[in-house]
């Protein structure tokens, strides 16, 4: 119960100095440009970083490399099921956006790649001409009712993120994920907890495979490379918000994402 109440004033409290909207509904973020997200706690998130980082050389990047030699079609029937997972979380999102066309377009997805593609192993929606949309999360949802990003955080394991993305978080946890509660809030005889953290921990792994080489690359080639990660990552969030089609250079193979908002 303590633990309930803390969190709900602490995001209360965060959502209360960060809220600017503007008066016409339109975004109006308090802290709209990547460059402008202050980084309140660079010591602690350089340190959480070179933590990551450490962790990623003994246990992510050497799985990732062995993932990548996989044939296609089991990595794509991966990617596939985990993009088909991720609908639980974009629907509710996007009917919080007021964006219906896309929510039905999505449950329309999920209910296809879910029994015709096999728990979503084969994309045989976009046959029906349900083709694939951009993925959404609770903070993307704040941010487009106008609350702003707060300062810029670095996770242990997770990685960058910002304070409101990090307390949108709770609402995975919270009956905002179906995933979540059908398998460690449950916890059935058909779905377990374990269900719900090996396709996480299969996101990281297919994730850091995708990025594999363009990682690397950022990394022989920076000054800083915790800087250059950070201003990748707040890029690419900032397009994510506003539904922008601009790629972010630096990504050979996927858009970045947080491990954690799938």
């Amino acid at each position: 119960m303590i633990k309930k109440i803390v969190i709900i004033l602490f995001t209360t409290f965060a959502l209360t100095i960060n809220v600017n909207a503007s008066s016409d509904g339109d975004l109006l973020l308090k802290k709209n440009e990547p460059s402008e997200i202050k980084d309140c706690f660079e010591g602690l998130n350089r340190a959480t970083f070179a933590f990551n980082q450490a962790l990623d050389g003994i246990i992510f990047k050497p799985v990732a490399s062995v993932y990548k030699k996989l044939p296609k079609p089991i990595k794509g029937g991966v990617s596939n099921s985990l993009d088909n997972l991720s609908n639980l979380v974009t629907i509710p999102n996007n009917l919080l956006q007021g964006d219906f066309t896309k929510a039905g377009a999505n449950t329309g997805r999920f209910v296809i790649n879910t029994t015709l593609g096999i728990f979503g192993l084969f994309d045989v929606a976009q046959y029906f001409g349900l083709t694939r949309n951009e993925k959404e999360d609770y903070g993307q949802s704040l941010a487009k009712l106008g609350v702003g990003p707060g300062c810029y955080v670095v996770l242990p394991v997770l990685g960058p993120s910002t304070a409101r993305d990090t307390i949108s978080s709770f609402a995975n946890f919270t009956g905002g994920d179906p995933w979540y509660n059908v398998t460690v809030k449950n916890n059935t005889q058909y779905f377990r907890d374990v269900d719900y953290y090996s396709t996480k921990l299969t996101g990281g792994v297919d994730f850091r495979a995708k990025n594999y080489d363009s990682l690397d690359n950022l990394k022989n080639n920076s000054i800083d490379f915790y800087a250059s990660v950070k201003s990748l990552y707040l890029q690419d969030r900032q397009q994510k918000i506003l539904n922008s089609k601009k790629i972010v250079n630096t990504q050979d193979d996927s858009d970045w994402e947080e491990i954690d908002n799938k």
